[in-house]
This record gives C-alpha cells, structure tokens and sequence, in this order.
C-alpha cells in the first residue's frame, strides 16, 4: 500500500509558476504509473499529466508546452512544472499512483492552485 502527499499548490498570478511535488511512501518499489488529476470547481477530475516508472509521459492537451512532469524512483516523488499558468488551470490538483498486480488506483488528499481572471 501507498500513501502520497502533495505539497507546491497556491495562488500565483496569471503568466507564473508553480510546481507541485508529491512524496509517495509505503511500498513503493510497487508503483508503476504516477500521475496528476485536476479537478475544477463544479467539474469531474481530469487527467493532467501522467509519467511511467521508465519516464514516459503523457499530457492533456490544455496543458502541451506548458507543464512538465517528472519523476524520482529513488525518492518516489513525482513532480508538476507549471508555466505560463491561466485562470483555465484553477483547481486542486491530486497526485496519483498506480500500485502492485492489481493497478490499484491510490490519491494524495489534493492541493489547490489558484490563478485569478
């Protein structure tokens, strides 16, 4: 099992950075897929940003060109580079990580980013 907590969330003007980090701990030689979800107010959580234990990495098109995930396996933290952020991206965001045989789906308690119209 995996436990993960998100840190690097905030209120940042329109044009700015952020980065997000998310330390897993646990049994973390297990995770395979680490990820970020975003979910806006009113709106369903959506994929970000997912990166595989190789480093392989996938992106939301809203976000292309804009935001970077990365990863340490040796740290088992996966982070979110976040430029040129808009008022589009406000939400909290959740770390994510696929764990074990059974690609068990485990969730930080999420951090908000804020960027104001």
């Amino acid at each position: 099992q995996v436990q993960l907590v998100e840190s690097g969330g905030g209120l940042v003007q329109p044009g700015g950075s952020l980065r997000l980090s998310c330390a897993a701990s646990g049994i973390i030689f297990s995770i395979k897929d680490m990820g970020w979800y975003g979910q806006a107010p009113g709106k369903e959580r959506e994929l970000v940003a997912t990166i595989t234990r190789g480093g392989s990495t996938n992106y939301a098109d809203s976000v292309k060109g804009r935001f970077t995930i990365s990863r340490d396996n040796a740290k088992a933290t996966v982070y979110l580079q976040m430029n040129s952020l808009k008022a589009e991206d406000t939400a909290v965001y959740y770390c994510n990580a696929v764990w074990g045989t059974k690609d068990t789906n485990y969730w930080g308690q999420g951090t908000q980013v804020t960027v104001p119209s």
